[in-house]
């Protein structure tokens, strides 16, 4: 583990490969952290790349600062660029899961000039899902989860009481026990679980109205996934106008956990496709 100093702030990052491969980075989501990419990252490492996995922002227990407003996703979106800029890259690829993925939309359209391929994993185009939050009723029931975590204290309890017992049960079994454990202790830290949250109570409608993505683009999406359903996915092409594949795999939500390899696969594939 390393520590990289970026945004005024200090982030917990994992390094895999050759320093002089081709850089790519890797975004978790929610409730996990950089570890839920490790076994995709062995196996990018192995065909050269240079694999960057940070702790976000309120992960890392050194960036996590107080305050909604400090987990905007334009936020988020920059810290991206910057720890990749502080280990020495101008130009990666960029792949994402979960939150993740939504952040990574975002850097695809904010920074574009930084992002030379995207490969986003379980959340569709925000546009796109918005759409679905907006007019599918399936997507509605699916979302309806998000209403608690939006509410300060409230959400901390609930989610902490009994070991993080309705965290865990989140992971539907397919996060690896081991996994499970260090995730609740990270997030049982002092202010950890809350700054997490923020990310959810930091969005706002603008979300709905991010731009078409214009880099090459692979999205993967489980078709048995319990918080993003089939409106939402099928929709997500129709927001970028690169290269664009869709991936459906027959699995659930957690697929760096589940499905290592065909991720490497697929990233791996996108990574290839790109001219430069």
């Amino acid at each position: 583990m390393s520590t990289v100093e970026a945004s005024g702030l200090a982030f917990d990052v994992d390094l895999f490969g050759p320093e002089d491969g081709t850089p790519i980075v890797l975004l978790h989501g929610w409730p996990q952290d950089r570890r839920s990419w490790r076994g995709v990252a062995e196996r990018l490492a192995d065909e050269g790349l240079r694999v960057i996995v940070p702790d976000q922002r309120g992960y890392s227990p050194t960036a996590r600062p107080e305050g909604v407003e400090n987990y905007d996703a334009d936020v988020l979106a920059d810290d991206v660029v910057a720890i990749a800029g502080a280990l020495g890259h101008d130009r990666f690829h960029l792949v994402g899961h979960d939150w993740g993925a939504a952040v990574s939309w975002v850097v695809a359209t904010r920074h574009a000039a930084h992002v030379l391929t995207l490969t986003a994993v379980s959340v569709p185009h925000l546009a796109a899902y918005n759409e679905a939050l907006a007019g599918d009723p399936d997507q509605q029931e699916r979302g309806a989860y998000i209403g608690l975590l939006r509410r300060p204290g409230k959400a901390e309890t609930v989610l902490l009481e009994d070991d993080g017992a309705r965290l865990r049960a989140m992971y539907g079994g397919d996060v690896p026990p081991e996994d499970e454990d260090a995730y609740v202790e990270r997030l049982s830290e002092p202010g950890a679980l809350t700054a997490t949250l923020n990310w959810y109570r930091a969005m706002t409608p603008a979300l709905s109205a991010t731009p078409s993505v214009t880099v090459p683009t692979t999205f993967v999406w489980g078709a048995t996934d319990l918080a993003i359903g089939r409106y939402g996915a099928e929709r997500c092409g129709d927001h970028v106008t690169g290269d664009y594949r869709f991936v459906e795999v027959d699995s659930g939500h957690w697929l760096p956990d589940t499905h290592p390899d065909l991720l490497a696969s697929e990233i791996l594939d996108r990574v290839r496709s790109f001219p430069g």
